[in-house]
């Protein structure tokens, strides 16, 4: 989904930053190392790749592994655009790619307030969390 048509953030791949935060806290979480590892922008099958291939791939191995997603929270930081009018969209696809409900999806944007290079409008982060459990394990109450 394109929410910045007239300019967006630049990478190898498509450069989605939710699905490659949401990559990397799926692998910290497990101690599965990071997307750059994972998917090097040295490897010419990720040049131009849709992100949501990555968690998908990502979560599909864990499962494998023996991990469950219990939830997962993102904070997209940047100044414009606005993230709200996609928010619902983008969590339903976030939670495609992992495979599971969207109630499982937290979404949320801030703007860093004219601070360093996001606040200028010359960057864009995104922060992830996520819960995850062995298999069969209780989730917490």
């Amino acid at each position: 989904m394109d929410i910045a048509p007239d300019g967006g953030a630049v990478g190898h791949s498509d450069a989605d930053v939710a699905m490659h935060a949401l990559v990397d806290a799926l692998l910290g979480a497990t101690g599965g190392g990071d997307i750059g590892r994972r998917y090097p922008n040295t490897d010419p099958a990720n040049r131009d790749a849709d992100s949501s291939r990555f968690v998908a791939e990502t979560m599909a191995d864990l499962r494998a592994e023996g991990w469950d997603l219990i939830n997962a929270d993102l904070t997209i930081v940047l100044e414009r655009p606005k993230v709200s009018p996609f928010a619902d969209t983008m969590r339903e696809r976030l939670a495609a790619a992992l495979g599971t409900d969207a109630e499982r999806i937290s979404l949320k944007a801030k703007t860093n307030e004219g601070v360093d290079a996001v606040g200028a409008g010359e960057a864009v982060a995104c922060h992830a969390v996520v819960l995850v459990a062995r298999s069969g394990a209780q989730a917490p109450a």
